[in-house]
C-alpha cells in the first residue's frame, strides 16, 4: 500500500506509517538556529492556536486505548497492515500561557492507535466568535470508538465540558466521494485541520480527499469539494482562507516523491470559463483553479502577519530513504516571484504551525511520533 494518511501519519498515506519509533529514531538533522523548543513532553500534539486570552492552545491525539470494536462493525474495520485500531479516550486540549506553563483545558476526546503505533484524536483547534472548537479524528467504530464519532465539537473553555456540533463519521458512511481509495480507506476518515470563515468551520478529510462545511449553528455538514473527482487520492492535509478562495495544501503518498505535493487554490469556478469539452467538469460549489508545486509532505500552511506571504509546513520532505525521518521537517517561504526559501529546518514529523506574538511561528515537533515525545518549537521566520 502506497497512501498517506494522516491518519496513519500519524496522518493518512496509504498503509505506511509515518509515526517515528523512539528505539529506532536515526541521527537527526539538529534545528536551524532560528528555532528554539519552548514546551516538551506533548501527546502527539496537532493543530494550535491563539486564544483571545493570549494564551496557545494545542490539540493532542494522546496516547490511543485498548478498545476493540471488531466484534462490533467488523465491516467497518480498517484493513491490515494498518489496521486494525484500538481506541480510548485519551485525546486532550492543552494551553500553554506565556511562562510556558501547560494545563488541560478539556480532555476525554476519542483517540485511537493502529496496528502500525500512529495516533489519531483531538487535530485541531480554532476559535470562532469566542468559542474553542476541537476537531476529532479519533472516533468511529473503525477506529475502536463506536459511540464517540469522528466530528467537530463544542469546548467550554472554564470548565473543560465539550459537545458535538458535526457528526463527520455519520456524513462520511452516508456521502461517501467519487473515487475512494480502496487500498486507503477509513470509514470514519481522518480528519487533519480546519478554518473558520461565516459562521462555519471548514474541515479537511485527508483520507477521502474533501473538504467539508459544518455551520456553526445548526451543525449541518455539507461537502464543498471532492478532491478525489478531479485529482484522485492526494491526500489534502492543511487549508487556509483567503480573499474568497481556500489554499490547500496535500501530503501525497509514500515513498515520498520530491516536488510532487502543492498548494491548491480552491474557488468559485469563474462563469464562463469552462472548458466547453463534456464531462470534464465536476460538479460543486468549488474547483479547484490553480496550483503550486514543489513541495512534499505538505502538513501545514501559513500566511505570515506582516508580508502575507505564504509558508508551507513539510513533514519530512528530503529524506534519503524517501520515508519520514527525524530533522528533516522544514517551513519554506513562496516568494513573491514565486521562487522558495526554506526558513526553518531541522524538524522532526511536524504536524501543524501558527503565526503567534510577535510574528513568531509557533510548531508542533515530534507530532507524528509518540506520545511524550511532542513539542512546540517557536521561529523567527519574517
Amino acid at each position: 500500500m502506497l497512501s498517506t494518511p494522516i491518519k496513519r501519519i500519524l496522518l493518512p498515506v496509504v498503509g505506511m506509517a509515518i509515526s517515528i519509533a523512539p528505539q529506532a529514531l536515526p541521527a537527526q538533522q539538529p534545528l536551524s538556529p532560528n528555532a528554539v523548543v519552548v514546551a516538551t513532553g506533548l501527546q502527539a500534539p496537532r493543530g494550535l492556536r491563539f486564544g483571545p486570552d493570549g494564551d496557545l492552545y494545542v490539540a493532542e491525539a494522546g496516547t490511543g486505548g485498548t478498545n476493540s470494536t471488531a466484534d462490533i462493525c467488523p465491516a467497518d474495520q480498517v484493513i491490515a497492515p494498518v489496521g486494525p485500531y484500538t481506541g480510548g479516550t485519551t485525546g486532550r486540549i492543552s494551553k500553554f500561557d506565556k511562562g510556558w506553563n501547560r494545563t488541560t483545558v478539556a480532555s476525554g476526546f476519542a483517540s485511537t492507535m493502529d496496528a502500525m503505533g500512529d495516533l489519531l484524536g483531538a487535530q485541531d483547534v480554532q476559535f470562532m466568535n469566542g468559542t474553542l472548537y476541537a476537531l476529532i479524528a479519533g472516533g468511529g467504530c473503525s477506529h475502536g470508538n463506536a459511540t464517540l464519532p469522528n466530528g467537530v465539537v463544542q469546548v467550554n473553555t472554564s470548565n473543560g465540558t465539550w459537545g458535538y456540533v458535526g457528526d463527520i463519521s455519520a456524513f462520511m458512511h452516508a456521502n461517501p466521494v467519487q473515487y475512494p481509495n480502496v487500498g486507503d480507506f477509513e470509514p470514519d476518515g481522518t480528519a487533519y485541520s480546519m478554518t473558520s470563515v461565516n459562521n462555519a468551520l471548514h474541515v479537511v478529510e485527508p483520507n477521502s480527499g474533501e473538504l467539508l462545511r459544518i455551520d456553526q449553528s445548526s451543525g449541518l455538514i455539507s461537502r464543498e469539494i471532492d478532491f478525489s473527482a478531479s485529482q484522485g487520492h492526494i491526500v489534502p492535509t492543511s487549508v487556509l482562507y483567503k480573499n474568497g478562495s481556500y489554499l490547500i495544501g496535500n501530503l501525497n503518498l509514500f515513498p515520498i516523491e520530491p516536488h510532487t505535493s502543492q498548494v491548491l487554490t480552491v474557488s468559485n469556478f469563474p462563469a464562463g470559463t469552462g472548458t466547453g469539452v463534456p464531462g470534464l467538469s465536476v460538479a460543486g460549489p468549488y474547483y479547484v483553479v490553480a496550483a503550486k508545486a514543489g513541495f512534499a509532505t505538505v502538513v501545514g500552511l501559513a500566511i505570515g502577519p506582516t508580508n502575507g506571504q505564504l509558508y508551507v509546513l513539510q513533514l519530512a520532505p528530503d529524506t534519503p530513504s524517501q520515508f519520514p525521518q527525524p530533522g528533516f521537517g522544514k517551513v519554506t517561504r513562496i516568494n513573491t516571484d514565486g521562487s522558495l526559501t526554506d526558513v526553518v529546518t531541522g524538524l522532526s514529523v511536524p504536524t501543524a504551525m501558527v503565526f503567534g506574538p510577535g510574528g513568531k511561528l509557533y510548531i508542533s515537533n515530534w507530532g507524528a511520533a509518540p506520545a511524550g515525545m511532542g513539542q512546540i518549537v517557536v521561529a523567527t521566520v519574517q
